[in-house]
């Protein structure tokens, strides 16, 4: 028990996983998640591809992008989002494993 009390991660460091968990959540973002798996895409594509408006896509990269999922470059005027890191592709990844064994 005692090791167990000294292994346990602060309460903030907790909390601010259980909200990155919440994060992916949403099958929305999921979808945006996958889309940028492949390459890197402007809200109007990701809007197109999944068939909602440019408005919701740009609050749920909003969303990722707070919360270190994606990352973006501005080219002109566009932005261009894509993964933030190879752990966004992990996480979805072992996710899929699990649910799918």
């Amino acid at each position: 028990m005692d090791q167990v009390c000294r292994d346990m991660p602060d309460d903030e460091v907790l909390y601010d996983l259980a909200e990155l968990f919440k994060v992916f959540g949403d099958t929305t973002r999921i979808k945006i998640l996958y889309a940028l798996f492949e390459s890197e895409m402007c809200v109007c594509d990701i809007a197109q591809l999944l068939g909602v408006t440019q408005t919701a896509v740009s609050h749920q990269l909003r969303v990722l992008k707070t919360n270190k999922l994606v990352k973006f470059r501005k080219e002109g005027k566009n932005a261009f989002y894509s993964l933030a890191d190879e752990h966004v592709t992990k996480i979805i990844a072992q996710g899929m494993e699990h649910i799918c064994e």
